[in-house]
């Protein structure tokens, strides 16, 4: 199975803009049938709080994203500002499956306080999953799906929410984040650590360029469940592409499975 993080320079509350941009850059890529691309936090309009602007209101992203899934035929994971019943903001990893089917919408638990997000948006509540599967659902083996856990750039901070994904199955976690530059060092290790401890694959998807108040450095990685880094990008837009095998992680899990022993979070169900 074959994964793609679409590392994109996104263009200040434009999303037209946007949209092309990911076209654009997957146009130039090897997308196949049942592969899984993953966006940028907030790929549509970057990480903007001006929310009577930014927000879907119209729903014109997620049917970007249905269409994208449809012309490509691949799961597509997205992220998009939505409007919530109090009024404020929610950062929401939404994930089309390859027939424009809405597998998954994950509200980011953990709003980036330090960065005022948490005066605008409001932190969902629950983990949640979705099957990536490389065939049409119900004609796949088992080596050709895998449970996917989402999650929004600041939620790697926090452990916990991987555990909680792990304990649900994930064999995948797939973040799209806006990290900027100057804790770069931070993301790169803590993807690390989130892949070891889960023994799962961490796909973390960066955006690249400035917008109006910082500057990232692009680095999105995918490492694998003995915490090798697959592949990783520079600092340029660009769509990484690597290869997710999951005969290779169950075979880990089992000769090492230390992912059974913790004590802290209730059971973690067989795989």
């Amino acid at each position: 199975m074959r994964a793609h993080l679409v590392q994109l320079d996104i263009a200040w509350e434009d999303k037209a803009a946007n949209y092309a941009r990911v076209r654009s850059l997957l146009d130039r890529a090897r997308i196949d049938p049942g592969d899984l691309v993953v966006l940028p936090e907030m790929f549509d309009t970057g990480f903007s709080f001006n929310l009577p602007k930014t927000n879907d209101a119209d729903g014109q992203t997620l049917r970007f994203l249905v269409d994208l899934a449809r012309q490509t035929r691949a799961t597509v994971h997205g992220s998009r500002t939505v409007i919530g019943p109090d009024g404020r903001g929610r950062n929401r990893a939404s994930v089309v499956g390859p027939g424009g089917e809405v597998l998954c919408e994950y509200d980011k638990i953990h709003p980036f306080t330090y960065g005022r997000e948490s005066e605008f948006f409001s932190g969902g509540d629950a983990v949640r999953t979705y099957t990536w599967t490389r065939g049409p659902a119900g004609s796949v083996a088992p080596g050709e799906r895998a449970t996917v856990c989402p999650a929004v750039c600041y939620d790697l901070r926090f452990p916990e929410l991987f555990r909680r994904g792990l304990q649900m199955g994930a064999e995948v976690f797939a973040l799209g984040a806006n990290w900027p530059a100057p804790r770069a060092p931070h993301r790169r290790a803590l993807a690390v650590a989130r892949a070891i401890e889960n023994q799962a694959f961490m796909l973390c998807v960066n955006r690249a360029g400035r917008d109006p108040h910082l500057v990232y450095a692009g680095a999105s990685l995918a490492v694998g469940p003995r915490g090798d880094v697959l592949a990783e990008a520079g600092e340029d837009e660009c769509v990484l592409s690597v290869e997710v095998d999951l005969g290779a992680l169950r075979a880990w899990r089992a000769e090492f499975p230390a992912w059974r022993d913790h004590r802290l979070l209730g059971v973690v169900p067989s795989p």
